[in-house]
């Protein structure tokens, strides 16, 4: 089945969609989310030299989530449904070079026991299969600067110059979820598994890679993005609330005030 299109319109600041799903009844709104936003260079992104990046399998994967963010808001407790979908295309772990490698990985339970000073991990989620976005009614004038800026970083990509990919034309996208880490140093991993992510994503024929955190977030400005993609305070997605998106023996996180983390889940993206 072909992805459907979904067409955006460009209003101040902000990208939203012109129509949402109506959600379930019992609904809890969140703490105010920040939808992050990055298009894509002609060129590959460097990862630091000194981050390690390995993909976990997904029995490590969950492991390493429940120990870690089980208490976070919005954690779903079906984690390892998420993680085995056909639709997650890895988890990504980042640590120091040096700690870790990936031919040598112990598993979970040995990082979970000796971790490193720092370390930060994602999960991409395929939206490309599932449905296309497009913008509308940009002016000539916009679309032909968009193209200038493609044209220039083709012509000169040593530059490194930004340049706004087409999205006057259906195009796909990743989501990245479970983003987080522990450290001093965990921005900086986090900036290279975002620098992961962009590669895996423009090879894979996508435009965009976004991600939605908390607005209050501590590693959110590890996260590159461009403001005119991204909202600061968005509030237009709610919480369908039930039996299985309670947290059991951890407590009832729909009575209990908002931490300064979330976990979105992408199947509700």
């Amino acid at each position: 089945m072909e992805p459907t299109t979904r067409t955006w319109q460009r209003k101040r600041t902000t990208w939203r969609p012109l129509s949402c799903s109506p959600t379930n009844a019992g609904t809890r709104s969140s703490v105010p989310r920040a939808s992050l936003s990055t298009p894509f260079s002609l060129t590959d992104v460097k990862t630091p030299s000194k981050v390690t990046i390995i993909r976990l399998a997904p029995n490590d994967a969950e492991s390493l989530y429940r120990n870690k963010f089980a208490t976070t808001e919005f954690f779903p407790r079906d984690v390892d449904a998420v993680l085995n979908n056909k639709l997650t295309l890895g988890t990504f772990l980042a640590v120091p070079r040096g700690s870790y490698r990936a031919d040598t990985w112990p598993g979970s339970a040995r990082f979970l026991a000796d971790p490193p000073p720092s370390w930060a991990l994602l999960s991409v989620w395929n939206c490309k299969d599932v449905f296309t976005l497009e913008v509308r009614g940009a002016s000539r004038v916009k679309k032909t600067l968009a193209k200038t800026t493609r044209v220039l970083d083709r012509a000169m990509p040593w530059l490194g110059l930004p340049s706004i990919p087409n999205f006057f034309r259906p195009f796909g996208f990743h989501f990245l979820y479970g983003l987080g880490g522990e450290g001093p140093d965990a921005a900086k991993m986090v900036r290279a598994l975002c620098a992961f992510a962009h590669n895996l994503a423009k090879d894979r024929g996508c435009k965009v890679v976004a991600t939605e955190v908390s607005s209050r977030e501590p590693l959110r400005y590890a996260i590159p993005h461009w403001k005119m993609l991204s909202c600061e305070e968005d509030l237009w997605c709610i919480k369908r609330l039930g039996e299985d998106y309670s947290d059991g023996s951890l407590g009832d996180w729909t009575k209990s005030p908002p931490g300064f983390s979330i976990f979105v889940d992408p199947r509700e993206f």
